[in-house]
């Protein structure tokens, strides 16, 4: 069964504003319909303006890891003890919380304002700096 999407449900899934998915449309990079209503996107070509907007790292291009999961943003918060550290970051329309050691956020300078990256590997959450 096809699914469509609205275009402000488009322009969340790509982390864009409803006005960027409207002139996509109007110049034909991304197609839609206006039947009996509000305009609606295909699911398949929202999937490839999607991988055209954040395409996959070429080899070689990034640090080796085996996690495959990586959301550059902002961190908007970080808290300190005396032995760990809370880092929050927004990634586009997700906010990411990991714990990590006091040490590790000082030697990467988090601090709100700073762009990094979570590296999301099963259940654990890394930040690094981009």
């Amino acid at each position: 069964m096809p699914t469509s999407y609205r275009i402000a449900e488009a322009a969340a899934l790509l982390g864009v504003s409803d006005d960027t998915v409207r002139r996509w449309i109007d110049s034909d990079r991304l197609p839609a319909t206006r039947e009996a209503g509000p305009a609606q996107v295909d699911g398949v070509d929202l999937a490839r303006v999607a991988t055209e907007l954040h395409p996959a790292p070429q080899p070689g291009t990034t640090r080796s890891s085996s996690a495959r999961n990586r959301l550059t943003g902002i961190v908007t918060r970080v808290v300190r003890d005396t032995v760990m550290a809370q880092v929050e970051l927004q990634a586009g329309p997700f906010r990411l919380v990991s714990l990590m050691s006091r040490e590790a956020a000082d030697e990467l300078g988090l601090e709100p304002g700073v762009r990094a990256v979570a590296t999301v590997k099963a259940t654990q959450v890394s930040v690094d700096i981009s």
